[in-house]
């Protein structure tokens, strides 16, 4: 792994320079400041500009992973868990940072994410890239494996005390996971996207009217459509069959899965204008999910609505 060249991140830097790669002594005196009894904080913590600098101060004693994410974007959301879940199981040995691009365009933007997932870490104040897009979670292990390996090299090696305060109180602020909930998690844990949606169907059928349900249906098939497939490749792919419905429809998945709403949108609504019969419907359908996913009251959503009019009355 290497150091990003062309970031800036000089406004949100620690107040005084973590000890690099060469300091020697203080690079030593950094790690043993974050030992067993490092610096007390949550293991995952919600980012923005006016917090980055607070967690780049953190990275000169514990590595911080920085998770940028779009609740528009359940890939990345989901991601995100995965992450906070791994926090926990490595006993403090990185923080995990969420960063909402949605609402800190400017971290998205200092940090050269160009879509979301993205995953940077902070050592010592500077950032290093992970990856982008997602990964399969035993190939997440052996990059975190990595990177503790590389900040280690860096002199930063410590583990968070975990406020047990704080984070008891975190816990009590939770809402508490409903039975539909923890059957549909439960399925997507074994890999059982089926099984999941299913799950959905079910409790939209007693509960015709809850919006939540058919929101969370819609990511699950969105999830299990994108399965094991690489965002990027469905994008290269639709763009050179474009007459291929099954490919550009699933161009728009990427697209979405990416957080690049516009683009989803987008791809839908030509989909839809470019073809006829069932195989209009079709496309027509996926943009409906794709509202239920992105929200009623987005302003992308609205427009497209008004463009779906247009093309069908």
């Amino acid at each position: 792994m290497s150091m990003f060249g062309a970031v800036d991140l000089s406004s949100f830097a620690p107040a005084s320079k973590p000890a690099g790669p060469s300091s020697g002594a203080s690079a030593q005196a950094s790690s043993d400041s974050g030992g067993a009894g490092g610096p007390a904080a949550a293991l995952v913590v919600d980012v923005d500009a006016s917090s980055l600098r607070d967690v780049a101060e953190l990275s000169a004693r514990v590595p911080v992973i920085v998770v940028l994410h779009s609740p528009r974007s359940q890939v990345s959301t989901d991601l995100a868990a995965v992450l906070e879940r791994l926090a926990g199981q490595y006993a403090g040995r990185f923080q995990v940072a969420r960063v909402n691009v949605d609402a800190a365009p400017e971290v998205a933007q200092a940090l050269q994410a160009q879509a979301v997932p993205t995953v940077v870490a902070l050592i010592a104040g500077q950032p290093v890239p992970m990856f982008q897009g997602t990964v399969a979670e035993d190939q997440l292990r052996s990059i975190l494996d990595q990177l503790l390996e590389v900040a280690a090299a860096n002199g930063v090696s410590g583990t968070i005390a975990v406020d047990a305060a704080a984070g008891a109180d975190a816990r009590s602020r939770e809402p508490e996971e409903t039975e539909v909930e923890r059957a549909a998690r439960e399925a997507l844990e074994a890999g059982d996207f089926a099984a999941a949606e299913e799950v959905y169907t079910h409790a939209i059928a007693q509960n015709p009217g809850d919006e939540e349900l058919k929101v969370a249906r819609n990511q699950v098939r969105l999830a299990a459509r994108l399965d094991g497939k690489d965002p990027h490749e469905l994008l290269v792919a639709a763009d050179a069959e474009p007459a291929d419905l099954e490919a550009f429809l699933a161009g728009a998945d990427a697209a979405l899965s990416l957080g690049d709403v516009n683009a989803a949108l987008g791809r839908a609504l030509e989909a839809v204008r470019t073809h006829q019969g069932e195989e209009r419907e079709t496309a027509r359908l996926r943009l409906l999910e794709f509202f239920e996913i992105i929200g009623p009251t987005a302003p992308e959503v609205a427009q497209a609505r008004r463009r779906l009019a247009t093309m069908l009355y």
